[in-house]
């Protein structure tokens, strides 16, 4: 019996191994005097019930303290010119500023019901808004596109005694925008389209272009380096949101080097589902040996 228990135990201890360790942390560290506690921002239209699972997502109880604010449609004309006040807020998300160097570390831990914005298109929006240092948990109660969540980021950014420029939160709002268009109209893998906009992004910021028309010139080389097929208008809607990049008070010097890393997690990404079947079927052999053991015992 006493060999029987090893075995299971054994079998459980590999098989934690392969499960993310945020799974098993604890906040310990308590609140960071520098930055202040982490900031959770719930969208307005939350039912009480749908906050209490976005608590639970966000594991909110697991901090030593938080501050709780909401997110409105109000909040969201003040970060986008011509945002909808009427426009329904659902996404939400927990904002833990970090020392500058740390980048952007972003968790969407409801995949399924954040179903236009990927992890990548956050980043690159809230890099093109001006926040660069901050690890940021997304969650939603149901099925949601997860656009204001990143409105929920931008004031609790701002909360935590930040100040934003408003043009960037804008243009990164119609980032967001191009990006899910692209990604839900034109039918370009998400992971691509990130791909797609960090690149273009790194070549303005090397190249400093002058003019639209060198911004142009720019989006052309990256869709045909990347095999990016765009209708006109697909392609007018890249040029014109990459030269009001462009034109936005960003030093650039130091975007580049943040671009490089994003682009460097998105390559990861890519490469991993592209060539890492191997690992997966290990990991398929893994469970089903797993469960065949703990039959036998049974048996």
């Amino acid at each position: 019996m006493k060999k029987n228990v090893f075995r299971v135990v054994s079998f459980l201890l590999a098989a934690s191994l392969l499960l993310p360790t945020s799974a098993f942390a604890s906040s310990e560290e308590g609140i960071n005097e520098k930055f202040g506690m982490p900031i959770v921002v719930y969208g307005a239209d939350l039912t009480e019930s749908e906050k209490q699972s976005v608590k639970d997502s966000l594991e909110v109880t697991k901090e030593s303290e938080v501050e709780e604010i909401t997110v409105t449609g109000d909040d969201l004309v003040t970060y986008i010119k011509d945002g909808d006040a009427s426009a329904r807020m659902f996404s939400s998300a927990k904002i833990t500023r970090q020392d500058a160097g740390k980048g952007l570390v972003i968790d969407i831990v409801t995949e399924d019901n954040i179903t236009q914005v990927t992890a990548e298109m956050y980043e690159n929006a809230m890099l093109t808004a001006g926040i660069e240092d901050a690890t940021v948990v997304v969650a939603a109660p149901k099925k949601v596109t997860g656009h204001s969540a990143l409105v929920g980021i931008y004031k609790a950014y701002e909360v935590s005694g930040e100040t934003l420029d408003k043009e960037r939160t804008d243009v990164a709002n119609e980032e967001l925008s191009v990006a899910t268009i692209l990604a839900n109209e034109s039918g370009i893998d998400e992971a691509k389209v990130s791909e797609l906009l960090t690149e273009i992004k790194k070549d303005i910021a090397e190249k400093n272009p002058a003019t639209k028309e060198e911004v142009e010139k720019i989006v052309q080389e990256q869709l045909t380096n990347l095999k990016i097929e765009l209708s006109p208008e697909d392609r007018q809607l890249l040029v014109d949101l990459m030269d009001r990049i462009r034109k936005l008070d960003i030093d650039f010097s130091k975007w580049s080097d943040q671009l490089n890393d994003l682009s460097k997690t998105i390559e990861d990404k890519i490469g991993n589902v592209v060539d890492n079947e191997g690992f997966w079927q290990g990991v398929k052999n893994f469970f089903n040996n797993l469960i065949d053991s703990l039959r036998s015992l049974f048996n």
